[in-house]
């Protein structure tokens, strides 16, 4: 008994010592198996993970979430190639070439189970057929339900079953910083998911939109991933990616999204009246510069200074005039010529709303009943 004792006590300071060894000089094999390859190379090879074991650090959940409700879009639409199309002689030579066929992709999100798509305006602009390629590779055709130029919004509808859904996020809660992940078809080569953080906030005056209220992030957006979902590390949506800044085509870590507040306004306006409806008052507004201050001769602080008025339209029946400062709508200041868009998009047209002016710096009220919006022309991008 004793000499067992004595062999036992002798084989653990060995094992112990070697273990020291070890750890001392290759810490890297500590918890990680020694395997030799074929070639008699010995590996070091990490312990298998546990089913379902996520690593530290990984969005695969988020990306999971919402890549299912992340569709492809693939447009086609006629183009007419010019007048001698129509000539026999010219389609004797050359063929009919009257009509040719373009395509363009895009990305879209499914926001609703009874098949309703939310995607850009400018992916599905002028497109006479609009498929639809789902992420488990089902293929449908989709119809237009809406469009809204004015955000670059579309709503698209499509019949099929068993259909995903993406979760609605809250982008008012955003913060600069937080981490979003970016999901699309960029220049159709798959749906593809990248991650970055929001840049900031409340981008406007880009020259994209009429109404710019935008998310900017650098989780790399490109051509394709148009119409395509920005989401959180939870992979709830938080905005409709829309465009990039870029000098060479692909992205350059700027990218704009907008926010799904906007997008859900846009949504239900269309599904239930055919399209937004937003307040209007026919004036050219300006920024309150220096140089328009002087020739005004405007002592306003702040406020947005009209330079145009639209002959019989809702703020000339209102007696607004060429070089007021519209300083306030209802109880809101404004602030610039954005805040004004947004303010006056928000108001029921039909109903009176107070408008507090500054005329020969001169404080004045006048109450003005907005119009309903003109839809815009149709804009090339």
């Amino acid at each position: 008994m004793k000499r067992l004792w004595l062999l036992f006590s002798q084989t653990a300071t060995v094992l112990l010592a070697a273990y020291f060894v070890v750890a001392t000089l290759k810490p890297q094999w500590i918890g990680h198996g020694i395997s030799v390859s074929s070639g008699a190379v010995a590996l070091v090879q990490a312990p298998p993970a546990a089913p379902g074991e996520i690593p530290a650090g990984s969005f695969r959940l988020a990306a999971q979430r919402a890549s299912a409700a992340v569709v492809s879009i693939n447009t086609s639409k006629t183009t007419h190639r010019g007048d001698h199309s129509n000539d026999p002689w010219y389609q004797f030579f050359f063929g009919d070439q009257a009509q040719e066929s373009q395509g363009d992709l895009g990305s879209g999100v499914i926001v609703s189970a009874s098949g309703y798509i939310l995607t850009n305006n400018h992916v599905v602009e002028e497109a006479d057929q609009i498929e639809v390629i789902l992420n488990d590779s089902r293929h449908t055709m989709a119809k237009v339900i809406g469009t809204d130029p004015d955000s670059d919004l579309a709503v698209l509808k499509i019949d099929l079953d068993r259909l995903p859904t993406i979760v609605l996020g809250n982008s008012d809660s955003l913060q600069v910083g937080d981490q979003v992940l970016a999901i699309g078809n960029p220049f159709g080569v798959g749906q593809t998911v990248t991650s970055g953080i929001v840049s900031a906030l409340g981008r406007n005056q880009l020259g994209i939109n009429t109404f710019e209220n935008f998310i900017q992030t650098d989780a790399a957006i490109n051509p394709g991933n148009s119409g395509g979902a920005l989401v959180d590390t939870s992979g709830n949506l938080l905005g409709i990616n829309t465009a990039i800044y870029s000098r060479s085509g692909g992205s350059m870590g700027i990218g704009f999204a907008i926010p799904v507040s906007t997008a859900r306004q846009v949504l239900d306006g269309i599904v239930k009246d055919g399209r937004v409806t937003r307040g209007w008052i026919g004036v050219e507004p300006n920024e309150l510069t220096s140089e328009l201050a002087q020739t005004f001769g405007i002592t306003a602080k702040h406020g947005v200074v009209i330079t145009g008025v639209l002959q019989n339209g809702p703020a000339a029946k209102a007696g607004i005039q060429p070089g007021d400062v519209i300083v306030k709508i209802g109880d809101q200041p404004v602030q610039g010529v954005a805040q004004l868009l947004a303010q006056v998009a928000a108001l029921q047209p039909g109903t009176a709303a107070r408008f507090s002016i500054e005329r020969k710096n001169q404080p004045k009220d006048l109450d003005l009943v907005p119009g309903v919006r003109p839809r815009p022309a149709s804009v090339r991008r």
